[in-house]
C-alpha cells in the first residue's frame, strides 16, 4: 500500500488499486493518436529515441503529443517510455533532441550527468514506479562540467563553492591516455561509461535488466551536428 500511495503521489493520479500495471501501456498514452503506442520493450523504445532524433537533425521535426487533448489527458498521469539522465546544459534539451513530447520523456538532469542520491533515486522512480524500460545516458559534445573537471585537476585549482563537488565526481572519468581537448572529449565519453556502468549495478535495476525488461544506454550527443549515437 505504502508504494501505491508513493506512486499515486508522485504522478498525480488517485489510489485505485489494479488502475494499470507497470509494464502495460496505459489508456491515456493509446488514444493519443491512432498510430501512436507507448514503447513498451527497451528496444521499442530506443527505437523511437533514435527516430526522433533523426528528425530533430533534419528538421523535420513532428512536435507530438503537445495538442489540448494530451494536455487534459495529463492531468490524469503520466506514462513516459524513457529516462533520459543528460547534463544540465541549456543546448541539449532531450524533449527537443528526441522531438517528444508531454508525458513521453522522463528527463533527470545534472551537471556532467553526475550520479548523488537524488538522482539516482529520481532514475529508480522512473523504472521501478513508472515501469520505463529504458534509461539513456546522454552526454553531449563539449560539456562544461566535464571540461572544468579536467582543467581542475591538471592545475590543482579548487572549483567555487559546490562545483567543486561535481568535478570531484566526474574525476575518476578522466581518460590521462590523452592530452589537451583530446582528453577533455575522450573523458566525456568515459564518464557517460562510468555512469552507464553505475546505474546498471544497482541490484534493483540489474534484476529488471536480467529479465530483459531494462536497457541502460550510453550515448553522446554531437553540438556539430546534432546525431545522438551510442558509446559502447
Amino acid at each position: 500500500m505504502r508504494r501505491t500511495l508513493l506512486r499515486a503521489a508522485l504522478t498525480g493520479t488517485a489510489v485505485t488499486a489494479g488502475a494499470w500495471a507497470l509494464d502495460a501501456p496505459a489508456a491515456s498514452a493509446r488514444t493519443r493518436s491512432a498510430e501512436w503506442l507507448r514503447p513498451a520493450t527497451p528496444e521499442a523504445a530506443l527505437k523511437e529515441l533514435n527516430a526522433g532524433n533523426r528528425r530533430w537533425r533534419t528538421f523535420r521535426e513532428k512536435h507530438p503529443h503537445e495538442t489540448h487533448a494530451v494536455r487534459r489527458e495529463a492531468v490524469s498521469g503520466q506514462h513516459p517510455f524513457a529516462v533520459v539522465l543528460g547534463c544540465i546544459d541549456s543546448r541539449v534539451p532531450p524533449e527537443l533532441v528526441f522531438d517528444q513530447g508531454l508525458g513521453d520523456l522522463m528527463t533527470v538532469r545534472s551537471a556532467g550527468e553526475v550520479l548523488d542520491e537524488a538522482v539516482l533515486g529520481s532514475v529508480a522512480y522512473g523504472v521501478l514506479e513508472l515501469g520505463i524500460p529504458l534509461v539513456l545516458v546522454l552526454g553531449h559534445q563539449s560539456c562544461g562540467a566535464v571540461s572544468a573537471a579536467v582543467r581542475a585537476e591538471e592545475s590543482g585549482e579548487e572549483l567555487p563553492a559546490h562545483i567543486q563537488y561535481i568535478a570531484d565526481q566526474i574525476k575518476p572519468a578522466i581518460d590521462r591516455s590523452v592530452t589537451g581537448d583530446a582528453r577533455i572529449d575522450a573523458t566525456i565519453s568515459a564518464q557517460v561509461q562510468l555512469v552507464r556502468a553505475r546505474l546498471s549495478a544497482e541490484p534493483d535495476l540489474a534484476a529488471r535488466i536480467t529479465e530483459g525488461r531494462l536497457a541502460i544506454v550510453g550515448a553522446r550527443y554531437e553540438l556539430t551536428n546534432q546525431l545522438v549515437h551510442r558509446i559502447a
